[in-house]
């Protein structure tokens, strides 16, 4: 299972994705401890090294930390569960990942000439200041990661991965870097001392080297997420801006509850909770099901579903947001099926789910609506040998008529 690295948004086919972490209290008494078991899976989701995030925790949580890279072993004294840890977590995801501008988490730390640290975010390519008041940007500054310390500009690695169906529509509002207290954060962690400080640049320059095993094309990242980005992408399926927040949620709720099941829910699963969510009205639950619901064999998927969809589309609208749907299913997230769409649509006008007009539509003129206009080109381009075939057809049947 994966979370959103910004939880602030709720959004189920937000691509960056990392682990929740895992801990497992150790010891007893004065030399209990508790083991972060997946903190090194979590750092690099975050391209971050590990001992960053785990010091930060130690300077949050008041704690002696230990940090074995080569062991795998990252410990940090006391009794923490992992909801407080998480928490804790978002902190440093607002502080030291998220850019400062367009909140999207794909940055670098880099140190300027004059010992400021700032988030290069190659999204919007903007640099925005860290606060170096807080304990851990010392830390960073006297550890630098690899590609600071070598002076030399590294291969970025992959932070995150989508592992939605269909890349919907992102409506939820980006939440805005918290300021964190100063309080009691760094009292115990002093005991350390900087005698460690020899061996953690060490291990903080393997940590960064490891960073380096995957590597992902600059365009696969460029996604803008910024509040108003967001909202334009919204405006360009046609939803009203005062229904970002309210109207849509219980479309996410919809979707990440299908993503969520091992399998496909049953039909009558599927009409029962979108009852209970009152969207059985809402034409948009029809692009959700057509990004949610399939894998590599949906053209049999299709037809096994068909009563359900007859039952749920009502009127063209749900026809027309199903085949949009569709369209970011094949154009953005599976390319390599884009050949079996004519295929698809075979099934969608045998089992009478889509009419003709809206098929016939659908392949003959390409739309912004809900993909980029290029993309929409290339899958409706796909279409052309079913409307072919539909159009032979319609003339075939014209000629029967006239004898």
């Amino acid at each position: 299972m994966s979370i959103n690295i910004c939880r602030d948004n709720h959004d189920p086919f937000y691509r960056y994705k990392m682990p929740p972490i895992q801990a497992k209290v150790e010891g007893r008494g004065n030399g209990i401890k508790t083991a972060l078991l997946n903190i090194a899976d979590v750092a690099r989701a975050l391209n971050r090294p590990v001992p960053y995030v785990v010091k930060y925790f130690g300077f949050e949580l008041g704690a002696q930390t230990s940090i074995d890279v080569e062991k795998d072993r990252y410990l940090v004294n006391g009794v923490h569960e992992p909801a407080k840890l998480q928490d804790t977590l978002d902190g440093f995801i607002n502080k030291f990942v998220l850019c400062g501008s367009c909140k999207n988490p794909e940055t670098e730390i880099i140190i300027t000439k004059n010992a400021d640290l700032v988030r290069d975010c190659k999204a919007c390519g903007k640099r925005t200041p860290m606060d170096l008041r807080h304990k851990l940007s010392s830390f960073i500054l006297k550890n630098p990661p690899e590609s600071v310390a070598g002076g030399s500009k590294k291969r970025k690695a992959a932070t995150a991965s989508a592992n939605v169906r269909g890349g919907g529509v992102s409506i939820s509002d980006i939440a805005q870097g918290k300021t964190g207290a100063d309080g009691a954060d760094g009292e115990a962690a002093g005991a350390e001392g900087a005698e460690d400080n020899d061996e953690l640049t060490r291990q903080i320059h393997a940590a960064a080297s490891n960073l380096e095993a995957i590597e992902v094309r600059d365009d696969d990242w460029a996604v803008d997420m910024s509040e108003e980005a967001i909202r334009k992408r919204a405006k360009e399926l046609q939803v009203d801006s005062g229904a970002i927040d309210a109207g849509l949620s219980k479309l996410d709720e919809f979707g990440e509850w299908i993503m969520a099941s091992d399998e496909v829910p049953s039909d009558i699963d599927l009409y029962k909770k979108a009852a209970e969510l009152d969207l059985l009205q809402d034409p948009k639950i029809a692009a959700v099901l057509a990004q949610a619901m399939f894998d590599e064999d949906i053209v049999a998927e299709i037809g096994s579903h068909a009563a359900f969809f007859n039952k749920m589309f009502t009127s063209e609208e749900f026809e027309r947001n199903f085949l949009g749907g569709l369209e970011r299913f094949l154009g953005l997230e599976h390319k390599d099926m884009i050949p079996q769409l004519p295929k698809i649509l075979v099934q969608l006008y045998n089992n009478d789910i889509i009419s003709e007009e809206e098929l016939m539509r659908f392949g003959t003129k390409s739309s912004k609506k809900f993909v980029p206009k290029e993309v929409s080109k290339k899958v409706r381009r796909a279409a052309k040998p079913f409307i072919t075939w539909l159009q032979t057809a319609e003339s075939e049947d014209e000629e029967s008529d006239d004898e």
